[in-house]
């Protein structure tokens, strides 16, 4: 099967076109699926985030002015959909100034596993703000926006999370 451009998928989904709508959801699924899971890190809300989010994509595809890539406009819609769907449970109360010159020693080799593992073990916060800037690529400024807090906020979360991966990680190399 050949594989369909971005500009032919969106042509046809503005005209309603099925064969585009699935050429869509086809080409992004997986990748935004694994997003929403690593945000909500509970199998039933991805697979709600990754429905309700491609909804929001095709109802908004005529707003998409391609000034990034459809790939891009297409996971931050889903990572809003996915922080949405968790905000209820986000607690930030923390700020980064006791913390901004501190630097976290990652110098071991982990299981790809146990570290998914450890990701998925934190706090909803610090795993949203982790999985945001470490893995999905946010900049502080885009996760402070889509989760209505401070950049600092971001920041410190972020540090935090780090801190307490780098704990279990150790503990694993430590009786490993």
């Amino acid at each position: 099967m050949q594989t369909l451009d971005d500009n032919t998928i969106i042509e046809g989904c503005l005209k309603n076109e099925r064969w585009a709508q699935k050429a869509l959801y086809e080409k992004y699924k997986s990748r935004m699926y694994t997003l929403a899971y690593r945000i909500t890190n509970n199998f039933e809300d991805a697979n709600d985030v990754l429905q309700e989010g491609f909804l929001e994509v095709f109802k908004c595809l005529k707003s998409f002015r391609q000034e990034s890539k459809l790939s891009s406009w297409v996971h931050t819609i889903i990572a809003r959909a996915a922080l949405k769907r968790i905000k209820h449970k986000l607690e930030f109360n923390d700020s980064i100034s006791e913390i901004e010159n501190t630097r976290i020693n990652w110098d071991f080799d982990i299981d790809i596993q146990y570290l998914e593992s450890a990701i998925a073990s934190l706090p909803d916060g610090y795993r949203s703000v982790f999985t945001l800037y470490e893995i999905e690529g946010f900049k502080h400024r885009e996760i402070a926006k889509l989760l209505g807090v401070s950049v600092n906020t971001s920041k410190s979360q972020l540090y935090k999370a780090k801190k307490v991966l780098q704990n279990k990680l150790q503990k694993v190399i430590s009786y490993g």
